[in-house]
């Protein structure tokens, strides 16, 4: 951020009165720009024993497998998020219960915070969005493993097939935390009852 959006005078970087972080600052004007952490929602959508997966059409990750999940927008819930973002990604119709909340990750490195659902398939009448190249349904000795876009996504489906064989769905939270060489370290902080 270079210019305040309000006056048009050059933005400042410092702590300003009262604070203890540094802000994007219009001296100008006085107006303070927080700058806060996204959240990425998104689903794991089942149909029997298998995982709808999209393989991704843009960058980052151009041409890996992913589940459907995307940015929150401004009005929406977090489920509600999730389930358009499903619809974007691979034209699904979903499922689901209240309480599908299944994994909830923080990425304060790159300050994001994610949150999957679980859902069932409405219907096996899904496609390609235009943020995907190809969609497809995968039992897990099929999961394009090698061909994961991001390590939350990995854990999740390593979860999701876990947990399924133990009939039991518990919501989790996870910290992520990224090496200098780009390893994630998934350590689980809390464990919810069944879902």
């Amino acid at each position: 951020m270079k210019f305040c959006p309000q006056c048009a005078e050059p933005i400042t970087h410092h702590i300003p009165p009262g604070d203890d972080k540094l802000r994007y600052c219009c001296l100008s004007c006085d107006q303070v720009y927080y700058q806060n952490p996204n959240n990425i929602v998104g689903t794991l959508p089942c149909w029997q024993d298998k995982v709808l997966l999209c393989r991704r059409a843009i960058e980052p990750r151009k041409g890996l497998w992913t589940l459907p999940a995307g940015f929150l927008e401004n009005g929406e819930t977090t489920l509600e998020g999730a389930v358009r973002e499903t619809r974007e990604e691979a034209g699904a119709e979903l499922s689901m219960d209240e309480n599908s909340l299944y994994a909830l990750y923080n990425l304060p490195n790159i300050n994001q915070v994610y949150l999957f659902f679980r859902a069932e398939l409405a219907n096996l009448d899904f496609s390609a969005g235009i943020e995907s190249l190809e969609v497809q349904l995968f039992a897990e000795d099929e999961i394009p493993w090698d061909e994961i876009a991001f390590a939350v996504v990995r854990k999740t489906l390593e979860l999701y097939f876990e947990d399924r064989r133990a009939r039991q769905f518990p919501v989790r939270m996870y910290d992520v935390r990224y090496s200098a060489d780009r390893r994630a370290d998934i350590r689980l902080i809390c464990q919810g009852r069944q879902g």
